[in-house]
């Protein structure tokens, strides 16, 4: 098959044109601007478009489809000559949705955890030896890419995401999937730039579960109130499967997970990932991995890139980064991180960097998710406010908004990297949050600084 990608270069897009070259499929692309690593990635399988920018004479009607990502614009000349020639065209989950629709579809759903989740079921079918398809939102250990397509294999593993497919179908991702298998983890408010109220965004869950092929299931997070509200009115008829936060305890900064053959150490800790845990087992089970041979397995997951990832480790010290941005994410790692090391000071770094994060309604939200902190900071660029088009932010409204009087605010990347490096290390926890950079920051020379 001839594939055109419009928009080759995302995180996502790109590793599905490098699975379809996998696949033996005739892969062109086009992108305006590719950042690493999908830059040497692509370049690597010969797939890295010649010239950045968008030609309208890549696409003809000996192109068997399209597959249309978010970054283009619905504007983009590539995008409108198809539509012109009438050649079929896809969104990103459309097309995922194609490739499995005589599969069977395990979609991991939910405002937070879904990426962890997700690579725990991989990590755990992987160290058995089991072959699935699957697309998951973060580079695995042992796994070449986030996406992998067969024409073999029964069972295929998304990642249910609920933003939008793409700049012409408004629909969430997650609601084109029809799965057999659904786990829902936690409804909390998120892309307010899409979904303008807390109802609005529920909603889409909603829509989510009533999408599960009938007599298939969910399994579900029990203890968040808003997933098991938006399960239990579902009409749709398939069994509800609930699950809870397992029994663990936490001895000298190590995990130990109360299994039936006694207490056994993890590398992943922390109340939400403990809870992510509960419901990759249950999901696995459904797949055909029984109890034991799961515990074996998840004994050895490390986490999934940029979760909770340790970047540094002295004698008495230590430094993690974590993609949390979202409240409920900076409420539940910074929690994690002070129970793993009650007795260190946690600096816990937040970049606000997305949309909502800008929004002075949606800042509320914050309210109480740098408690556990002992040195909380934000750190934040003003340019990033502006280039969003959005009013700017004031230090006294983010302090207000986490309701912290001694909340550390910083605008400047330099100053921000000079107050992270002037920092006593001694017996401390560093926590670096953000979907974004830092500011630039240096992760490289903070390493030697914590180590040495």
């Amino acid at each position: 098959m001839k594939i055109h990608f419009i928009a080759i270069g995302g995180s996502a897009m790109h590793n599905l044109a490098l699975a379809l070259a996998h696949k033996g499929y005739a892969i062109t692309g086009s992108d305006d601007v590719i950042f690493e690593p999908s830059k040497s990635r692509l370049e690597k399988k010969g797939l890295l478009p010649e010239t950045f920018g968008w030609f309208p004479e890549k696409i003809h009607r000996d192109l068997d489809a399209v597959i249309l990502g978010m970054h283009a614009k619905p504007d983009n000349p590539e995008l409108l000559k198809a539509q012109e020639l009438g050649v079929t065209m896809y969104s990103y989950p459309e097309f995922l949705y194609e490739q499995s629709k005589n599969k069977t579809r395990v979609v991991i759903g939910g405002s937070h955890g879904k990426t962890t989740i997700t690579s725990m079921i991989l990590h755990v079918l992987n160290y058995h030896d089991r072959e699935v398809d699957f697309m998951v939102g973060a580079q695995l250990e042992g796994f070449e890419r986030m996406v992998h397509l067969t024409e073999e294999n029964d069972f295929i593993v998304l990642e249910g995401d609920e933003y939008l497919s793409s700049p012409v179908d408004r629909r969430p991702k997650f609601h084109l999937y029809q799965p057999n298998i659904a786990l829902l983890s936690g409804i909390a408010w998120d892309h307010i730039n899409v979904f303008p109220s807390f109802e609005n965004y529920v909603e889409q869950f909603q829509i989510f579960v009533d999408s599960i092929v009938k007599g298939g299931s969910i399994t579900y997070n029990e203890e968040d109130l808003e997933v098991k509200k938006v399960v239990e009115a579902s009409e749709n008829t398939i069994r509800r499967l609930p699950y809870q936060t397992p029994e663990y305890t936490v001895d000298n900064g190590q995990t130990l997970l109360v299994t039936p053959e006694g207490p056994m150490p993890i590398e992943v800790f922390g109340k939400h990932n403990l809870s992510n845990l509960a419901g990759a087992k249950w999901i696995c089970q459904n797949m055909g991995i029984d109890e034991d041979d799961f515990y074996e397995a998840i004994a050895t997951f490390k986490g999934a890139s940029k979760r909770l990832e340790k970047i540094a480790e002295g004698k008495n010290n230590v430094a993690y980064k974590d993609f949390a941005h979202s409240p409920s994410k900076v409420a539940a790692t910074t929690k994690a991180v002070k129970e793993q090391y009650p007795n260190r000071t946690l600096i816990a770094c937040l970049e606000l960097h997305t949309y909502s994060s800008f929004n002075p309604e949606f800042l509320k939200e914050y309210k109480g998710a740098l408690d556990a902190a002992d040195v909380p900071v934000v750190f934040y660029l003003p340019e990033s406010v502006a280039i969003k088009k959005l009013e700017a932010v004031s230090a006294e409204q983010i302090r207000d908004a986490f309701e912290r009087d001694d909340l550390e605010i910083q605008t400047n990347a330099d100053k921000f990297k000079d107050f992270v490096f002037s920092q006593n290390f001694d017996n401390s926890v560093l926590l670096l949050m953000s979907s974004g950079n830092y500011g630039g920051l240096d992760l490289e020379a903070l390493k030697v600084a914590i180590e040495s």
